[in-house]
């Protein structure tokens, strides 16, 4: 068997080269990839830093909620709200204090208790100074009252 062998042009030869050369990225292309997304990172970062605290508040909005709906069920089931002394408790473990609710949803009403984003407990009040009750959370510094962060989040905003 005859081996036969190709001769190699010079434009082949370029071509294979120029080839070669495409397969990876110049030093240049990658530092404006890293300039540019370092411009990006620039704008943004700071935009995004001050959401935790807003999703802070939008969950505790949304907890809120649950809660109320858990309340409502338990108000349909036994005529009238948890009392004070009750408290949010009542919704997970059925009372056995007066008033004792007649038609308690075996289960109860949650599975659990959330505490506000803030790692706090949320505070029920029966009768409330909004509604009929009132559910919060006391905000980031954990007391009544406050401004922007610290403000307190209820259940009737």
């Amino acid at each position: 068997m005859k081996a036969i062998f190709m001769r190699t042009t010079p434009r082949h030869q370029r071509t294979v080269l120029h080839t070669r050369r495409r397969r990876g990225f110049t030093l240049i292309e990658v530092m404006v990839v890293i300039v540019i997304l370092g411009i990006l990172a620039a704008l943004v970062v700071p935009r995004v830093l001050s959401r935790p605290d807003e999703a802070r508040a939008v969950a505790a909005k949304q907890d809120l909620a649950v809660i109320s709906q858990a309340l409502k069920l338990y108000r349909l089931d036994n005529q009238r709200y948890p009392s004070a002394e009750q408290g949010l408790g009542a919704l997970i473990v059925k009372p056995e204090t007066a008033p004792l609710p007649p038609n308690w949803k075996p289960g109860g009403y949650l599975e659990r208790l959330p505490k506000d984003p803030w790692g706090n407990a949320y505070v029920y009040v029966n009768p409330g100074l909004h509604g009929e009750i009132d559910v919060l959370s006391y905000g980031a510094d954990g007391k009544p009252g406050g401004d922007g962060l610290d403000a307190d989040i209820g259940s009737w905003q």
